[in-house]
């Protein structure tokens, strides 16, 4: 490890040739680091952060299996009943909720969706008659989604699809 200017402890990188001939390079980019070294046959041995590595190599894995769990639901639900996961997840959050009517706000938070592409799903939803948004009496600022009777029908037929997909993919190995 060395100490950059500012204090903070920086990752020193060994690139090591076939030779076996190292050379200690500052952190950037690893195309960077592999276009600057002497040898085409370059690989990257970081000195000092195993834990480091191991804690990306968790998290490069959560993200393959989100990524593999994610594109399998997608095309499961759109194949199966022409909804989008998005819209699927919305539906679900309703259904789950059991309460009539849900604030648009607490909705993005809770499906983790951006405001902006959560209300593209309730557009979506809307239009196909799955939903309808309410203004909140009190705020008029606030908006609200309610589940309608097609709604409720659409994800009554989906739920088994998505379940049975989710437990399909969920511990298969994303790099299989």
């Amino acid at each position: 490890m060395s100490w950059g200017s500012a204090g903070r402890q920086q990752a020193s990188w060994l690139v090591k040739s076939l030779d076996n001939t190292y050379m200690r390079v500052h952190p950037m980019p690893t195309q960077l680091m592999l276009l600057h070294s002497t040898t085409r046959d370059a690989t990257l041995e970081c000195v000092g952060t195993t834990a480091a590595a191991d804690l990306v190599g968790e998290w490069r894995d959560l993200l393959g299996r989100h990524a593999a769990v994610s594109c399998a639901l997608e095309r499961a639900l759109d194949e199966g009943h022409q909804i989008g996961l998005s819209e699927f997840e919305t539906l679900d959050r309703l259904v789950d909720a059991n309460c009539g009517r849900y604030r648009m706000s607490d909705l993005a938070g809770d499906i983790h969706l951006s405001q902006s592409a959560l209300s593209r799903a309730v557009a979506r939803l809307e239009r196909d008659g799955l939903v309808e948004r309410n203004m909140c009496e009190d705020d008029r600022r606030a908006m609200f989604v309610c589940l309608t009777a097609k709604g409720r029908r659409v994800h009554a037929e989906a739920l088994p699809t998505h379940r049975a997909v989710l437990s399909e993919t969920w511990g298969a190995d994303p790099r299989a």
